[in-house]
């Protein structure tokens, strides 16, 4: 019994004082020898560091943060040139798995994490094949004004404002059905926060108690606020 009791105060010992944090972020930079990684996002309109390492031999590590709700996250990778590179993720509290490589330190990203990244997921997915039809048009209505074919001109301009529509109601839909995510007011202040007041309103309304009490939540808010009370007379 002395000697369960005694490993019993060890194992306390040991909890107490390990260091707690909100959020930790395992990543894994493959073929990464050198260089200073920054766990970062967004506080009061400007970008701030929340824990960094210096790497050196060792492309295995922990980075960490408080949090009070879930919110969006950026893993820099600073490789002693003047080029930057960032991971975003969506980040809960917990853990949150990166893997990836230092040749394509953004594309080769697997993020495992949160539910509120696997929404994001499913969000960026369809904005890039949104996108990619874009860039086909783009193409298409260069070669169009190369060959001066003002009916292609008109039509692949067309269909570009078509597909602007399509994303803004896309996104509108999107966040209405994922209401009890931290996504939606998110996408609602990155994505469409140019779109007019009713539908971020609509967005806001329809929230869970939740989600609206989250940070993105209370910005969305705060944002619709403001604009109302710039549009009054």
């Amino acid at each position: 019994m002395k000697k369960i009791s005694v490993l019993l105060v060890l194992v306390l010992m040991f909890s107490c004082g390990k260091e707690q944090h909100d959020l930790t972020v395992k990543t894994s930079i493959k073929g990464l020898k050198k260089g200073t990684v920054y766990l970062k996002k967004v506080k009061d309109t400007a970008l701030v560091t929340v824990d960094s390492i210096v790497v050196n031999g060792n492309s295995e590590f922990e980075l960490h943060s408080d949090l009070e709700s879930p919110e969006v996250f950026f893993l820099y990778l600073d490789k002693n040139s003047k080029e930057n590179d960032r991971i975003s993720f969506f980040a809960d509290k917990g853990i949150t798995e990166i893997n990836t490589t230092l040749k394509n330190f953004v594309f080769d990203a697997k993020i495992n994490g949160s539910a509120q990244q696997k929404t994001w997921d499913e969000y960026k997915l369809m904005m890039s094949r949104f996108n990619e039809r874009n860039l086909d048009l783009i193409k298409e209505n260069f070669e169009a004004q190369k060959n001066g074919d003002t009916s292609k001109i008109k039509s692949t301009q067309k269909e570009s404002d078509n597909i602007l529509k399509r994303k803004y109601l896309y996104t509108v839909n999107f966040a209405l059905n994922h209401k009890d995510s931290e996504v939606a007011p998110y996408l609602a202040l990155t994505e469409i926060y140019n779109a007019q007041v009713k539908y971020l309103d609509t967005i806001s309304n329809s929230l869970t108690p939740k989600v609206k009490d989250s940070k993105y939540g209370k910005e969305l808010q705060s944002f619709i606020k403001t604009i109302k009370n710039t549009e009054q007379p």
